[in-house]
């Protein structure tokens, strides 16, 4: 790669400094120039090659700089996106794309104009266990598949103080968090639902967003069913698949993230590799011949997100991650809300 990607990060939270920060800095099209932090000096002493400033403007005002990581606050993705859209920069915007539908289009349709790529950071499609999902379906080892579910739970029995993230406003909550995830996957394996139904919980005591949910995607062929908690202390399976020849069950999460916690460097040799015990079972019949066993989890590989935006940008590939699938999510998670308000399921087409 002789061509680097000049970038700047909008802020050096967690995504900052779990995901893009050790992403960027570890991938050879890239070259991290600039990093906001607001307040803290945190990226100094992990990045010291690294202009850090204090004001999202300077870093819209350097020229060098083609690609800006919109990573702050959910609520301030649609106004930081459009100023970076509006200064000519590439924008990646930090899942969910937008608090509303509305929001969301008119990002795309500003990245249109100004000829600019959009794209959202959806990186759990390059999950090892959500890969190996993939293959399972496209491999047909279940024969038809009739059913799918696919959870992202938690243990976290508290109020978390000091955090945007547990104030009651739009655009927060578990649906918008870990929900955006869930549903992103289930558009990419079986395309846009017809109809959504969903029931959508705050169990915690004294607390303000939802953290709860269970949502399920009408499909004419499969019966698709979403689902997250925070008051989960004992993990079941992370997805159920079932065909007319088998099932196919998957437990544990990626591993990646807390690889990136504790310092690990993508790329490296068994990157993204996950211990046995967690390796799904499959039990399905193919070619006449019953089987029943473990399936190798596929390594997980975030830094392929970056390669596709880095051969989209330099080589005009096509986008992995369309900030219009973005938008069908929170079309979703929309749809979602107004079907939990109103106990009843809601069409796309209506939202």
């Amino acid at each position: 790669m002789n061509r680097k990607i000049i970038t700047g990060i909008a802020s050096f939270g967690m995504s900052g400094k779990v995901f893009h920060g050790p992403l960027l800095t570890n991938h050879d099209g890239f070259q991290l120039k600039t990093i906001v932090e607001r307040t803290k000096n945190e990226a100094a002493a992990l990045y010291p090659g690294v202009e850090i400033i204090r004001e999202y403007d300077k870093l819209l005002q350097d020229k060098e700089i083609e690609l800006v990581i919109v990573n702050t606050p959910d609520h301030t993705h649609y106004d930081l996106a459009l100023e970076a859209i509006n200064a000519g920069k590439h924008v990646i915007v930090e899942k969910p794309f937008t608090q509303t539908l509305e929001q969301a289009y008119a990002l795309i349709e500003a990245a249109r104009e100004k000829g600019v790529m959009l794209s959202v950071f959806q990186n759990r499609r390059w999950d090892g266990d959500f890969l190996t999902v993939q293959q399972v379906i496209q491999n047909n080892l279940l024969g038809k598949l009739v059913e799918f579910e696919s959870h992202f739970d938690r243990f976290r029995n508290y109020i978390q103080a000091g955090t945007w993230k547990e104030n009651a406003d739009t655009g927060t909550g578990t649906l918008y968090n870990l929900g955006s995830h869930l549903i992103d996957q289930a558009v990419v394996l079986f395309g846009v639902p017809d109809a959504v139904d969903a029931e959508i919980r705050i169990l915690r005591p004294g607390g303000e967003v939802d953290d709860c949910f269970d949502i399920r995607l009408s499909y004419n062929y499969i019966k698709v069913t979403l689902k997250a908690s925070y008051l989960v202390r004992e993990q079941g399976p992370k997805y159920f698949l079932h065909g007319v020849h088998g099932s196919f069950v998957k437990s544990g999460l990626d591993v990646q993230e807390d690889a990136l916690k504790a310092g690990g460097v993508p790329g490296t040799q068994g990157w993204g590799t996950e211990g046995e015990q967690n390796w799904g079972i499959l039990n399905t019949d193919i070619d006449d011949l019953h089987y029943k066993g473990k399936i190798e989890t596929l390594p997980g590989n975030y830094l392929a997100f970056y390669d596709n935006i880095y051969d989209h940008i330099v080589n005009g590939k096509p986008l992995a991650v369309k900030a219009e699938q973005a938008a069908e999510t929170i079309k979703i998670i929309m749809a979602a809300y107004k079907s939990n308000e109103l106990h009843q399921t809601i069409r796309l087409a209506d939202v």
